[in-house]
């Protein structure tokens, strides 16, 4: 994307949250670019169970904010995707296969598990595997950084030397936020043990910072040990602190219920020397029973699921939409997402510049979206799919050539992409839910009067003239103030679901005939 003038201009003033948040970033180096010649965006992901939305989450609006900035400041900048994958695994995920085989190495790090679906080296290459995968098939522009290296190669070994010479500045920050007995135990350094490869929760001693040695007890003997070579690593908060201290992070967002941690390791990060980076706590994703979703748990909705019912764009404008409310995320708010999606992108091309930044559209392209239109809505898709059962693409396609002009894949890429998630939403979804009632009382008069409307209309009657006729039916019938209840029985008569399209566009999509063959199927019911 090209910055002009007037879009740095417009977001120096943006109220579009990405804006604001760059603009923290603009402040804290107001005078000019830091010493190490770039702005450090971080994402962190702890692989220990399947990447889910959330975790992707914080890529996108990471990546947004970069953006943001990008398009406010001349300074370069760099997102890292940091995986801490040299955490101990402290329970074994319920979605994953072969528990039996995870449970026995409990403790370890997870690059030292063998991986439970036989597929890579190790338990966490494969869920890194999974991550950058999916971080790739958008197209973000990041660098993945394993825990594990970065311990390994001796990259961390000098901040865990800082972090050994202000031991005692971190147990004072650590201390007072521990009940009683954890206290006895704490230590921000955490031993692998020589002897089990467990991840060791035990009191350390610190010999000397400068070559790195501890002493600590192991099973009943005391070990002295360096805590170079990936011999050791910190306690998370700790780990975070050091981390942006070491690399020199400036942003780095995360969950409301990490504000703690987000305090204390601020605080650490200012004992080693360091400044803590800029940020925002977003609120969590819900599942149905506003639950948070967990990775371990697998309850929330996978990116694969996602993505087999809807568009990517459509995850990236639910993501992007107020991240500091709590929202549910489920099945049931994928087709909004494809709809509300599409709205804001037709809305882009007349907006002010200003507006443009407040539309999420913007966001999730970097800039103007491609030109293509959606003829018709997800929702109606979803309708149209539905009523016509175990259907296949070529037979939608068909349908379509009622009510879109040059209706054919290479015409609508977009569209043929969403037949396929529209197909597989109804089948798994909507099909086995519809019910369709007989009509009672005066819906059966409405519904004949409308047949006879529709008896007399040419077979490619516009949309507007349907719906018009549809409206005065139901006005005659149903009175102006009861118009919702007339609607809903044609839902519910119909298209066997209590919420639905608007019916003048549903007809003339379905076609004239075949609506009618609905609504004589109606009426027999009621005979």
């Amino acid at each position: 994307m090209t910055d002009t003038p007037d879009l740095r201009s417009a977001g120096l003033t943006s109220k579009a949250w990405p804006f604001e948040e760059a603009r923290k970033l603009l402040k804290r180096y107001e005078k000019g670019a830091p010493e190490k010649g770039h702005v450090l965006f971080e994402t962190g992901y702890g692989p220990s169970g399947l990447p889910h939305i959330g975790t992707f989450n914080e890529v996108l609006r990471t990546t947004m904010v970069r953006r943001a900035f990008e398009t406010i400041s001349d300074i370069p900048t760099r997102l890292i995707a940091f995986s801490d994958d040299m955490d101990g695994l402290r329970k074994v995920p319920d979605n994953v296969p072969n528990g039996a085989m995870l449970a026995e190495h409990l403790g370890k790090p997870l690059t030292r598990i063998p991986d439970p679906f036989g597929t890579h080296e190790s338990f966490a290459a494969h869920n890194n595997a999974m991550l950058r995968e999916f971080l790739d098939r958008f197209g973000f522009d990041y660098e993945f950084i394993s825990s594990t290296d970065m311990y390994g190669s001796g990259a961390f070994d000098d901040a865990l030397r800082q972090v050994l010479r202000k031991y005692q500045g971190i147990m004072d920050v650590m201390l007072p936020t521990l009940r009683a007995e954890r206290q006895a135990t704490y230590s921000p350094v955490l031993p692998v043990s020589p002897k089990s490869g467990i991840v060791l929760q035990v009191p350390v001693e610190v010999l000397d910072p400068e070559t790195g040695m501890i002493a600590f007890e192991d099973d009943g003997e005391r070990i002295e040990q360096s805590v170079f070579g990936g011999q050791a690593k910190l306690q998370w908060k700790v780990d975070w602190a050091m981390r942006w201290y070491a690399l020199g992070v400036d942003y780095e967002m995360a969950g409301k219920d990490l504000i703690d941690s987000v305090i204390q390791s601020s605080k650490i990060c200012r004992v080693l020397g360091g400044r803590p980076p800029e940020g925002f706590n977003y609120e969590m994703f819900l599942d149905e029973k506003g639950e948070k979703i967990s990775k371990s748990k697998g309850n929330g909705l996978s990116l694969d699921q996602w993505l087999t019912y809807g568009s990517d764009e459509s995850l990236a404008f639910y993501i992007f939409r107020e991240p500091k409310k709590a929202k549910a995320l489920h099945m049931g708010v994928i087709p909004r997402a494809v709809d509300e999606y599409w709205q804001f992108r037709e809305r882009y091309a007349d907006q002010p510049v200003e507006q443009r930044l407040g539309n999420p559209v913007h966001h999730i392209h970097n800039g103007p979206p491609p030109e293509e239109k959606l003829p018709v809505t997800f929702g109606l898709l979803l309708n149209l799919v539905g009523v016509m059962g175990d259907a296949t693409k070529e037979q939608v396609w068909g349908y379509l050539s009622n009510y879109v002009p040059d209706a054919d894949p290479a015409t609508y890429p977009a569209l043929d992409s969403l037949i396929d998630k529209a197909l597989a939403y109804a089948r798994d979804f909507v099909v086995p839910t519809l019910q369709r009632r007989a009509p009672e009382g005066v819906e059966v008069a409405a519904l004949k009067e409308l047949d006879a409307q529709l008896a007399a209309m040419p077979a490619d009657a516009s949309a507007e003239d349907i719906q018009n006729a549809v409206y005065e039916i139901g006005k005659a019938h149903f009175g102006k103030e009861a118009l919702r209840d007339w609607f809903k029985a044609l839902y519910e008569t119909l298209l066997g679901s209590s919420q639905g399209p608007r019916m003048g566009s549903f007809i003339a999509l379905y076609g004239i005939e075949n609506s009618r063959k609905l609504i004589g199927e109606a009426l027999g019911k009621a005979a």
